[in-house]
């Protein structure tokens, strides 16, 4: 089986989707790597750092494709709405594309994958279950958008984190709050943390109040009825209107006492969740820095503007929506890692099994057969129920194709 590795052309993308000291395992697994040439070299990984590993270089995209039963990328169609198209007449039928495709945010690219017959596996929908935790991209991007968040907040604070006692006076420590307490807010806590600023958070889930504690910060409780507020995947429930009113009302009163807010609260699929107007921001003290890590799908915060700066009531606003790819190295790295890990499951005897009886692949398969598989997104494409190849045995007791 040959696998490929094409250069990302997402704007801004530095990732490359397998890096070579990933190779090995492949390669022991019974797989041959293609690799286009200059894929990784955003990330710093040349060409013959591939070959070294075994690896063979092609000139162009279109020879990847070409040699490919498996393609592997960081962002495939709909995560690349716009250059992404471009890739489809390339693809083949029953050809596997593994990668980002924003399937709950772009159900409709997953349609068109569908169309051109390709098999694809979308990321995202990892169950979150306890062996599926090596494959779990999102939470590896995660952990370095919540590291990175904490970096900017410092770059852009016009004081500094610790609290610092010299011969020219002590300089207090900087406040930071942290809304939304997932593998991203967990991680900016520990950064903060260890720059030595004085942290707190808040989750509208009080079963995470535990782990941000374990961190050294304190938790927020608001007075605010929501039950566990947590779904079967582990993700904070949408809340009413009137519990969101309430929520931002509370909030406005602990944000304007920090110097820097990071707000990373998201539902899948859905518009982020609207926590700080502006009347919030123009309670803040000026200099007050947020950075808004849920400004892809529309920002946490009112003032907030994806891959912007704003400047509002003395207020620095970022909303950066691709901060792995400022690290693209160890991101390359740890996506590659959970990519191998994923791939490896789907393979047998060097060949893919995709066996539908596995949770993981189950959940995971987008597209196969010329139909969208996942019944949530056909749901949202309003397609209706799976229809069945004939003189297939059903769905449920497929293994392999």
């Amino acid at each position: 089986m040959k696998v490929a590795v094409v250069k990302e052309t997402y704007p801004g993308e530095r990732r490359v989707a397998l890096v070579p000291a990933a190779l090995g395992k492949l390669q022991k697994a019974g797989c041959q790597v293609v690799v286009e040439t200059g894929a990784g070299d955003s990330a710093g990984l040349v060409d013959s750092s591939y070959e070294q590993k075994g690896a063979e270089i092609v000139a162009d995209r279109a020879a990847a494709f070409a040699a490919a039963d498996v393609v592997l990328q960081v962002r495939t169609l709909g995560s690349n709405p716009e250059a992404g198209q471009s890739d489809l007449e390339l693809m083949r039928p029953g050809q596997a594309v593994i990668g980002l495709c924003d399937p709950l945010g772009q159900p409709e690219s997953v349609q068109q994958l569908a169309e051109r017959k390709v098999i694809l596996f979308a990321l995202e929908l990892i169950p979150r279950i306890t062996r599926a935790q090596s494959m779990d991209v999102l939470s590896s991007m995660a952990t370095i958008a919540g590291y990175k968040a904490v970096l900017q907040a410092a770059d852009h604070l016009p004081k500094l984190f610790p609290m610092l006692m010299t011969a020219a006076g002590t300089v207090t420590a900087a406040k930071v709050l942290v809304i939304g307490a997932g593998v991203a807010g967990l991680q900016a806590i520990a950064s903060a943390r260890r720059l030595g600023a004085i942290v707190r958070a808040y989750d509208v889930r009080p079963v995470v109040k535990e782990q941000i504690e374990s961190l050294g910060a304190k938790f927020v409780e608001l007075n605010l009825d929501t039950g566990d507020a947590q779904d079967e995947g582990g993700y904070a429930k949408q809340l009413t209107e009137e519990q969101l009113k309430l929520q931002r009302e509370q909030l406005a009163d602990i944000v304007a006492d920090c110097d820097v807010c990071i707000t990373t609260a998201a539902i899948p699929g859905r518009p982020s969740p609207l926590l700080i107007i502006e009347d919030g921001v123009r309670r803040m003290n000026p200099g007050s820095v947020i950075i808004d890590l849920a400004a892809e799908r529309g920002g946490n915060c009112e003032l907030t503007r994806a891959d912007e700066v704003v400047t509002a009531h003395g207020v620095t606003i970022l909303g950066p929506t691709n901060l792995p790819a400022g690290v693209p190295q160890h991101a390359s790295q740890m996506y590659a890692n959970n990519l191998v890990n994923f791939l490896l499951h789907l393979t047998k005897e060097g060949q893919l099994d995709i066996d539908l009886k596995d949770e993981i692949i189950c959940e995971t398969l987008a597209a196969k057969d010329g139909q969208v598989q996942n019944q949530r997104l056909r749901d949202m494409l309003d397609l209706g129920p799976l229809t069945l190849p004939a003189s297939r045995p059903p769905i449920d007791h497929l293994a392999g194709d």
